[in-house]
């Protein structure tokens, strides 16, 4: 089992929630959601930005529009909508959980072999 294949799954499965977090307050487009993941130290490319944010419009969490740029070709704004609030809301929730377990066994467990 090679490390780098685990880590790029587990990066993979906060990727959504990372996304909709970015989104919370402020309308962004690619470049801007991009580069607060690459500050975070989530490398994401852009063949994988695209359809993920295609899916969360699809499934109606997120909606776009597009606005004038002064240096160049009109730009495609994404946020949130109502029900995509709503869902980031519980994806908050359940991360919290989640984290909350996963400190307790992982620190249990390293208390244990100490």
């Amino acid at each position: 089992m090679k490390i780098e294949n685990t880590k790029a799954q587990m990066r993979k499965g906060v990727l959504e929630y990372c996304i909709l977090s970015v989104l919370r307050d402020n309308d962004a487009y690619v470049a801007e959601i991009l580069d607060t993941l690459k500050d975070a130290k989530l490398l994401v490319v852009e063949g994988t930005i695209y359809p993920l944010l295609t899916r969360l419009k699809n499934a109606g969490l997120l909606h776009y529009r597009w606005e004038e740029s002064t240096g160049g070709p009109p730009r495609k704004y994404y946020g949130l909508t109502d029900t995509g609030r709503e869902f980031l809301k519980e994806l908050t929730y359940t991360w919290e959980e989640l984290q909350t377990a996963v400190t307790k066994v992982t620190i249990q467990k390293n208390k244990n072999h100490e």
